[in-house]
């Protein structure tokens, strides 16, 4: 009975820490739009030609929306993902995981701050745009490496393999978004489209990992039957 009551508290614990998780989530994303104010003009000089200038004017705000909606769903789609596999807690992943929700809830400002001054070249706000990034990319890996130490019993089902899947995959992001702010530097207009690359490079490399664990599967198979 004790032991049963003890599966259940732990099993009660992870699922208040996912919930709780999916809730930051879910108030960033909201919190993305709230940005997005309809333009107020005066009735009196209210036509289509302006309406339609304050809205161009506002496509440097819809386009952070986006980048940020995209990254925020798919980090959502890897911390789903991660607790999959758990099956234990630690006080180091509660911590982890409180860093990594905070560099989540702080996207909502970073991207307000990016989409208003992105194209006046300005360093300062993709600067702070690409910091809040590696946050999350690096919470994210820490996450990954400590769910993924066979020492600490966390996990059930994850793979060497794809620990180090997961793991490289966190660190890629970071890693693109830095090279995203040098380009900056060079030329703002393109290295404000550069995010939407990442989807892409996320696909080949996942493609490629998909590869190499059939591979693996099918010469296990075949030492198995002696081929």
């Amino acid at each position: 009975m004790n032991q049963l009551h003890s599966e259940l508290k732990k099993e009660f614990q992870l699922e208040r820490m996912i919930l709780f998780s999916d809730a930051v989530f879910a108030i960033a994303i909201t919190l993305l739009v709230i940005e997005l104010k309809v333009p107020e003009i005066e009735r009196a000089e209210l036509t289509e030609g302006k309406l339609l200038d304050a809205l161009g004017h506002m496509i440097p705000k819809f386009f952070g929306f986006i980048i940020s909606f995209m990254f925020i769903g798919i980090y959502w789609t890897v911390h789903h993902k991660l607790f999959g596999y758990v099956i234990n807690y630690t006080p180091k992943l509660l911590r982890l995981n409180l860093l990594f929700l905070f560099a989540v809830a702080l996207m909502p400002f970073s991207t307000a701050f990016y989409s208003e001054y992105v194209m006046k070249h300005v360093l300062t706000p993709v600067v702070f745009y690409t910091a809040n990034i590696i946050m999350l990319g690096l919470f994210n890996l820490f996450m990954w490496r400590h769910i993924g130490n066979p020492k600490n019993k966390l996990s059930e089902g994850l793979s060497h393999a794809d620990a180090k899947y997961y793991s490289l995959r966190a660190v890629i992001v970071p890693v693109l978004f830095t090279f995203f702010a040098f380009v900056y530097l060079i030329n703002p207009y393109i290295s404000s489209f550069l995010p939407l690359l990442v989807p892409l490079v996320m696909r080949i490399i996942k493609k490629r990992h998909e590869k190499r664990t059939r591979k693996k599967l099918n010469e296990t198979k075949q030492e198995e039957h002696g081929i």
